[in-house]
């Protein structure tokens, strides 16, 4: 998957740079910033709907949807594979990090 994952981001990355006809990524990019966050927001969002069925094709589908903008958001905010790749070893050396539950809101 790292592979794939690495291949998209290139294209990404690409459109980012070289226009192409009716490419929904360069429209992403053209819109800017609000636009990409607001289509992560979206698809997060997506996701959790999902997976509240029972639908092992439809959360995949979702989470494709979300992990795509997200790579769109990287790209935008020039961060790298290889950046999250880091933090993602950094992180799996801790061991004993739990900090407990959080606690409730009370006051909304």
């Amino acid at each position: 998957m790292n592979e794939d994952l690495k291949d998209l981001y290139k294209v990404i990355l690409d459109r980012k740079v070289n226009k192409v006809d009716g490419s929904y990524t360069n429209y992403l990019f053209e819109k800017g910033i609000d636009k990409i966050l607001k289509k992560v927001g979206e698809e997060c969002t997506e996701v959790v709907i999902s997976c509240k069925e029972d639908n092992k094709t439809e959360q995949v589908n979702e989470i494709c949807d979300l992990v795509y903008h997200v790579l769109v958001l990287m790209a935008e905010k020039g961060i790298t594979i290889d950046d999250v790749s880091e933090e993602l070893a950094n992180r799996s050396r801790k061991i004993g990090n739990f900090k407990g539950e959080r606690k409730p809101i009370t006051n909304v």
